[in-house]
Parts: structure tokens; sequence; C-alpha cells
């Protein structure tokens, strides 16, 4: 499994990096970086927001997913080999697929508002805007949860603790002998 999951890590990489290198060589829109406001010296306003989301919004949108799954594919990583089981890379897998459906949801709420220009609004906030602000670390909970509860059976079981003291015991025998 370790190898094959190397691999899907760095063909992920891969791809995040192409996208990165899309978005760098599309053209730039008018003011998509900012024009100079009429009235308030030093600060800067947009242009069409549309106009600079036609050609990079999808790919944002394809590397923030990517990027998701990197993070996911990073964190099963970091769990021996023998315990990545069935059931924690369906745990991982359902936490993947609850960060991607917050991703979409701030995009689409985005993509929405620009085609609309109408928004509703959660706690304050334009609702794409929300899911930014309140779904990003929400969306981070299961992956917290899964490390948290299944610390003991994932990342440092109980055999593990017993290894690690045995070890421990053998090299203060030996500091002894010295």
């Amino acid at each position: 499994m370790r190898s094959k999951l190397i691999y899907i890590i760095f063909v992920v990489g891969v791809l995040m990096a192409a996208i990165l290198v899309t978005i760098i060589l599309t053209e730039n829109v008018p003011n998509s970086g900012g024009a100079t406001h009429p009235e308030i010296a030093g600060l800067q306003i947009g242009g069409d927001g549309a106009a600079r989301m036609e050609h990079i919004g999808t790919l944002g949108f394809a590397f923030h997913c990517l990027l998701l799954a990197q993070i996911v594919l990073l964190s099963l990583l970091g769990v021996s080999e023998r315990y990545r089981s069935t059931e924690l890379i369906a745990y991982m897998g359902g936490s993947l697929i609850f960060m991607l459906l917050v991703a979409w949801q701030m995009y689409s709420g985005h993509q929405q508002f620009l085609e609309t220009e109408e928004t509703g609004h959660f706690l304050g906030f334009p609702t794409a805007t929300a899911w930014a602000t309140y779904g990003t670390w929400v969306g981070a909970i299961p992956l917290i949860l899964i490390y948290s509860i299944g610390f003991r059976k994932y990342i440092y079981t109980p055999e593990d603790e017993e290894k690690y003291n045995e070890l421990l015991a053998e090299k203060a025998e030996r500091m002894e002998q010295e």
C-alpha cells in the first residue's frame, strides 16, 4: 500500500502544479489585479468578477479539491502501513467527501452570486463567504475526530506502547552495564 500511496501523492502534486502553470499562463482580464478607486486613495477596486473567474474559476476549484485530497493522503501516509485498514481508508474517504462538499458550496455560491448578483446571508456573511468562514474549519473536524478517537487504534496502539517500553528497558539495561 505504501508504494501505491506515495505514487498517488506524487500524481496529485503533479496535477496541482499543472493547474498552477495553466492559471499562470491564462490571459489576464482587464482590472483583474484591481484598479485605483476614484475617490478613496489606497483602495483598489476590481473589475468584472465573472470575467475574472471565467477562465480560472474551475481551475481554482479543481486545485482546491486536489489540495484537500492531498491533505487526506498525507494524513494517511502518517499512519503506519500495518494500520491502514479498509475501515480507516473509508473514514478518510468520508472526511474527504465532507470537505469537498464544503468546497463545492463555497465555489457554487460564489459562482451563483457572479451570475445573478444576488446572494443570501448566513450569520452575517454572504452565503459563499459564510461557507468559507465557517465551513472550512468544520470540514476539518472529521479528520481531527479520526485522529483523536482512533489514536490508540491507528496511530499509537497498546502494542506499540508495549514495544516502546521494552526498548526503553533494554536501553536502560545497556546503560547500567556500561
